[in-house]
Order: C-alpha cells, then sequence, then structure tokens
C-alpha cells in the first residue's frame, strides 16, 4: 500500500519548482507527482496548507554516541532531527572513542541501525586518537562507510600533516571537513575578542584564527597539486568569506565548499551577554559586521550549505560558566524556524532558495544517497521518499524544555520564531509532530 499527501504547495528546491500537486510514495521513493500515478490501494493524508520538500539534511551534527551519551545519544539526537524537519544527517566522528577505525565505523553503524530515527551517516576521524598529527587511513574509513573525512573538533595544525592529509584525499577522492582554527592565534579563547570579552573579563579568541585555519589548508593544496574537495565547516567570519572568494579565483586545484549556521548570521556576540554559555560555541559568535557578511556570503552563493553543528552538552557542564564551559548549543530543533524567520520572512530569500541550502545543496556536495542508491536532497520521481513537511508560517517560541534532544544548550531560548516542521517522510514511513507527541502513520 502506498502514501498519497494531498493538497500541499510542492517545492523542490534543485529546480525552483513550486506547484499545488498530490505527492505518491510507494516502496521508499517518490512514485509521482501530480495524478494518481498507478491503480491500487493507497492511504491518503490530507496535508492541505503546509508545504511539502525534500528531507532536510544536516552534514554537520554531534550525536555523542558511543562514549558520551550523557549528552546526546543516537536515538534522542534523531528524535530531535526528526522534530526539528531533518530526514539525514552527518554525524561527527569526535566520539570516545573517536571514528577513526574501520571496526569503530562498524560499531557506529549497528548502533544507528538499531536507534536511529532517520538516516544518519557517518563521517570519518581525520586523525587517530584525536592526535592532530597521526594520521588515519581515509580510504579505509570511506569503504567502511563514512560519506567524509574530517578534523572537526581538533583542528590539523602542522602543515606537514595537513599536506599529507590532502595527499591522502586526494587518492581516495575523499571530501574534507576541515575545522578552520589557527590555535596558536585563538588560544583556546572561550568567545570572540573584542568588547564583550573584555567587559565579561574572560579570554578572547581572536577572529583572525579562522582564516588563517583556510589558508593552512590552501597552501597544502597548493603544495600537492592535486585535485582537493574541502569543505569549510561553521564560517563565521567576514575575513573567512573574503578569503573563500580568493581561493576560488586563485586556487585552481582547491575544490572549495562553505557552510555556516543559523546563530551565525542570526545572533553576535553581544547573545553572551544575556545567554552566556549557552551561547558559546567554537568558532565563537562575532561582530554584527561579521554578521552581515555571512548573511550577504549565504544570498550570494558564496556559502552554500546552512548546517547547525548541534553540540548537546550536560546543563551541568554548561552550568561551569563562560571560561570553562564547553563550547556548543544545539540547533536541530530551531534550525528551520530561524532559516526561515531570518532569511524568508525579511524577503531576503525564496523559500525555495532558502530550502537549497537544508536540501539540495548539502545532498549534491557531499554526495548523499540512500543506501538503496536513490537521490536525497530532490522532490523528483524516482528519488528517496524522504520529506519535509513544514508550515512557513506559523509562530512558535522556542521553549528548550520541550526538546527532544537531551541538550538544553540553545541561545534562543525564548525567542519567537515564524516557520515550522509539522511532519517528516523517512523512506516513505509519515511521522507527523503532534504537541507532545510523536505519531506514526
Amino acid at each position: 500500500m502506498g502514501l498519497c499527501l494531498h493538497g500541499a504547495t510542492l517545492v523542490d528546491p534543485a529546480t525552483g519548482r513550486t506547484e499545488a500537486a498530490d505527492c505518491w510514495l510507494s516502496d521508499g521513493r517518490i512514485l509521482g507527482l501530480g495524478p494518481q500515478p498507478e491503480p491500487g490501494d493507497w492511504d491518503t493524508v490530507d496535508v492541505t496548507g503546509l508545504v511539502v520538500c525534500p528531507g532536510l539534511i544536516d552534514v554537520h551534527v554531534h550525536l555523542r554516541e558511543p562514549g558520551q551519551e550523557h549528552k546526546e545519544t543516537i536515538a534522542t539526537g534523531t528524535a530531535a532531527a526528526v522534530a526539528g524537519g531533518f530526514t539525514t544527517l552527518c554525524c561527527m566522528p569526535n566520539t570516545t572513542p573517536p571514528v577513526d577505525r574501520s571496526e569503530r565505523v562498524a560499531d557506529l553503524l549497528g548502533r544507528i541501525s538499531a536507534d536511529a530515527r532517520c538516516r544518519v551517516l557517518p563521517i570519518g576521524c581525520a586523525t587517530l586518537d584525536g592526535s592532530a598529527d597521526r594520521l588515519s587511513d581515509f580510504a579505509g574509513l570511506l569503504s567502511a562507510g563514512c560519506v567524509a573525512i574530517s578534523d572537526d573538533a581538533v583542528p590539523i595544525q602542522s602543515p606537514e600533516v595537513a599536506t599529507e592529509a590532502v595527499k591522502q584525499a586526494s587518492e581516495a577522492s575523499a571530501l574534507f571537513v576541515a575545522h578552520c582554527e589557527d590555535k596558536q592565534v585563538s588560544a583556546n579563547g572561550a568567545i570572540s575578542a573584542g568588547a564583550v570579552s573584555r567587559d565579561l573579563g574572560v579570554t578572547g579568541q581572536d577572529p583572525r584564527s579562522e582564516v588563517l585555519g583556510l589558508r593552512l589548508w590552501a597552501q597544502a593544496a597548493t603544495d600537492q597539486g592535486k585535485p582537493f574537495r574541502l569543505h569549510v565547516a561553521h564560517a563565521s567570519t567576514e575575513a573567512l568569506v573574503q578569503e573563500v572568494r580568493r581561493l576560488r579565483d586563485e586556487a585552481a586545484s582547491l575544490h572549495l565548499s562553505v557552510e555556516t549556521a543559523p546563530h551565525y548570521f542570526a545572533l553576535t556576540e553581544e547573545a553572551v551577554r544575556e545567554q552566556g554559555a549557552n551561547a558559546k560555541m567554537n568558532p565563537p559568535l562575532r561582530t554584527e559586521r561579521d554578521r552581515r557578511a555571512v548573511r550577504q556570503a549565504i544570498l550570494d552563493g558564496t556559502i552554500q550549505i546552512i548546517a547547525t553543528d548541534h553540540a548537546p552538552h550536560s546543563s551541568e557542564e554548561k552550568g561551569k560558566g563562560l571560561q570553562e564551559a564547553p563550547w556548543g548549543i544545539v540547533g536541530l530543533e530551531t534550525a528551520l524556524g530561524v532559516t526561515l524567520t531570518e532569511l524568508v520572512h525579511t524577503g531576503d530569500m525564496t523559500l525555495p532558495a532558502a530550502l537549497a541550502l537544508m536540501t539540495c545543496n548539502p545532498a549534491r556536495l557531499f554526495g548523499l544517497r540512500s543506501a538503496e542508491g536513490l537521490p536525497l536532497g530532490v522532490l523528483q520521481v524516482g528519488a528517496a521518499a524522504d520529506l519535509t513537511l513544514l508550515d512557513p508560517d506559523k509562530e512558535w517560541v522556542v521553549d528548550p524544555s520541550s526538546f527532544r534532544s537531551k541538550g538544553r544548550n540553545t541561545p534562543f531560548a525564548g525567542r519567537r520564531l515564524r516557520g515550522r516542521s509539522w511532519g517528516v517522510c523517512v523512506g516513505g514511513r509519515l511521522v507527523t509532530n503532534d504537541g507532545d507527541q510523536t505519531l506514526a502513520v
């Protein structure tokens, strides 16, 4: 028996197609858009007034399992994803132990198979045991099931190690997700260096560290002279955006893609005054000038992906104060609302253009497909039946106590947003959010 979603507005960001039509799902794929594609028994769900688009994809999530289950688990993290409208997550490898060997990839995939409520695709750790200087086997990690390699949370600092990483990534045709930070310059500052850090009496992080981190990879790619696919994580500064534009014009062997997170185009370092450690992340919130530059980079296509960098921590850990609390905020349940509020309802972007940043763009740049080989991130016949159903005008107030995530560490607490997920389909299975209940149809 198939499923018909009746009465919605269908939006395919990959083509710009927007139309009122029915969506027909069967055997885990989209069977038809518009008239009934074939006779048979169909369960029909009336979703009049909603937008149906490809399932949202987040390429930068910390699920914390294994080893840090007091912060988050695969079950709670993917429940948060579904509540936020996401159907596919790419999880970062800085777990305990890190996902740096093929046997650890296998263990993680087993946990995902048992507990995940949406698709979860692992990213492999670039270095062994979080060392930052002993490289893992990139090709082996990809063969084991990873979709990319990353040094996130343990950024590579050595030019020699970076050059060897470029060589490995090029030979394995791996996408490398880089945490661009020069740690000598950032000096592990708690928040961005400036007036707020001085007023609060906490260590400031020099914002130049981000662009210097990118230059490390650009030089390594130049030294190798081989095609190298580099994905820049969590862009936060005007300087980094400008450097990306320059490198795209000048570095022939470097193929750059860039993501940012909702907090970098919606907030500034001033949020730290009110939200404290719940507004502490790495890279930190920056100035209003940086926020505007990141926003403009989204609008002009310099930044092609919005990801959450969902990084849950316990309330006890975040309660240690700005200087001692760990970096990171949760974002899976607020990302869609913040994006629509800040980019679409301001009139700066169309809905399809904004959704492209969270659907077809990450699917294309990361080369993502379902386990059955079906395309993700598109609303087209033959693609995976992964869909997000959203109400773009739904107004709501962020209440961390209602999160499905274990994490409550959000700087958006109390913020009124416009736009929210109503439900998702993952492989054709519809799950709706109805108050505090998650219902399967």
